[in-house]
C-alpha cells in the first residue's frame, strides 16, 4: 500500500508540472468567441491598456466594438460609437501608438463603386463594460480612384494609417497622410504592391507587417514607410473565412480569427526573417516569435496537457486498484 501511494505521489507530482505551463500562460491562447452577437468577425486587434483583451467587430454592421477577453472567450465591452453616421462595410480595426482605437469602414464588395471610404477614431476606454465612446469620422479617397479594401493599420511608431487593398489579382498598400483629418477629404497614395488580403497588423516594435488572405500569410520586414523584403511565408492553419490578424501585445506571437457563429481565434508563433527595425532606438528588433528559448511552444504545451491526462488516468487506475486489493485483503 505504501509503494502504491508513493506512486500516486509521484503521478501528482507530474501532473501538476504538466499541467503548470497551461495554467501560466492562459491569456492570449486560441480561444473561442462566444458571443452569439458576434457572428462575422472581420477585424481584431490586441488591446493596449486590458492586457488578453482583443477588439472586434462585425462585418457591414451597427456601429458596434466588442472586447473579448482571450481567457474565456466572453465579451466583456460593447462599445457604441456615437458621432459617426450609419457603417457602411467595416473591415478592420487597429489601434494607435497615441492609445486610440481606429475602426476602418473601408470594405466594398462591388470593387470600387463608392467615392470615398470612412475610418473611425476614439480613445481606448480606460475601463472595460458596455458604454457609449464618442467617435470621430474621417473621409478617405484614393490617389488612383476607388478600391475595395479589408486591411486597415496604424504603425505603432509614427501613428500613419495605410490600407491595404484586394482589387483584381494584385493588392495595393496605400499610405494615409500624416495626420488625418476631420475637416476635409484625406488621400490615401499607393506606395506599394501586396497580395490579395483580408486582414493585416505592425508588429508592436514597427518593423514587421503582417498581411494575410484566405489561403496565405506573409510577414514583412518595414523600414521606411515601405516593404523592405518580398516577405516571409507564415504558415496558418486553414480557416472557412480568414478575416482577421493581429499581434499580440507583447509581439511574442500572431493571433488570427474568422467569421462565423462561435469562431475560433488561433495562436500562431511565425517564422522570423532577418531585417531591420523602425525602433527608435536603432537597435534590432528583439525576436518576438522565440521569446525565452526554454519557455515551452503551444505544441508542447499541448503535449504536456495530453501528458498530464495520462498521467491522471493512470493514477485513477492504481487508486481503483488499490481499493480492489484492500478489498480483497
Amino acid at each position: 500500500m505504501r509503494s502504491l501511494l508513493g506512486l500516486l505521489g509521484a503521478s501528482a507530482l507530474v501532473l501538476a508540472a504538466a499541467a503548470a505551463p497551461a495554467a501560466a500562460a492562459d491569456a492570449d491562447q486560441d480561444f473561442t468567441i462566444t458571443d452569439p452577437r458576434i457572428t462575422e468577425s472581420s477585424g481584431l486587434a490586441a488591446s493596449r491598456a486590458h492586457p488578453g483583451v482583443y477588439w472586434t467587430h462585425n462585418d457591414q454592421d451597427a456601429p458596434l466594438i466588442y472586447g473579448v477577453d482571450s481567457r474565456t472567450g466572453e465579451t466583456v465591452a460593447t462599445l457604441t460609437m456615437k458621432g459617426v453616421g450609419t457603417p457602411r462595410d467595416m473591415e478592420a480595426i487597429s489601434v494607435g501608438p497615441d492609445g486610440d482605437i481606429y475602426v476602418g469602414d473601408i470594405g466594398d464588395n462591388r470593387d470600387g463603386t463608392w467615392d470615398h471610404v470612412w475610418i473611425y477614431r476614439f480613445p481606448e476606454p480606460k475601463r472595460l463594460g458596455d458604454q457609449a465612446v464618442t467617435a470621430k469620422q474621417y473621409d478617405v479617397k484614393y490617389a488612383d480612384g476607388p478600391r475595395n479594401a479589408e486591411a486597415l493599420m496604424v504603425h505603432p511608431k509614427t501613428g500613419r494609417v495605410y490600407i491595404a487593398s484586394k482589387n483584381q489579382e494584385t493588392g495595393g498598400l496605400y499610405a494615409g497622410p500624416e495626420r488625418l483629418s476631420s475637416a476635409g477629404t484625406n488621400v490615401f497614395r499607393r506606395v506599394g504592391d501586396v497580395p490579395w488580403v483580408t486582414d493585416g497588423a505592425f508588429s508592436p516594435d514597427g518593423g514587421r507587417l503582417m498581411l494575410r488572405g484566405y489561403f496565405s500569410a506573409k510577414e514583412y520586414v518595414w523600414k521606411d514607410g515601405r516593404l523592405a523584403d518580398e516577405g516571409t511565408d507564415v504558415g496558418v492553419p486553414f480557416q472557412g473565412q480568414s478575416e482577421s490578424v493581429t499581434y499580440t501585445k507583447d509581439g511574442s506571437a500572431l493571433m488570427i480569427g474568422s467569421e462565423g457563429a462561435k469562431s475560433k481565434v488561433l495562436r500562431v508563433e511565425p517564422p522570423r526573417a532577418e531585417g531591420p527595425s523602425e525602433d527608435s532606438s536603432g537597435a534590432s528588433p528583439k525576436n518576438p516569435g522565440k521569446g525565452d528559448p526554454d519557455a515551452p511552444t503551444a505544441a508542447e504545451e499541448r503535449g504536456n496537457f495530453t501528458v498530464g491526462v495520462i498521467v491522471l488516468g493512470v493514477a485513477t487506475a492504481l487508486v481503483i486498484g488499490g481499493k480492489r486489493l484492500l478489498r480483497r485483503g
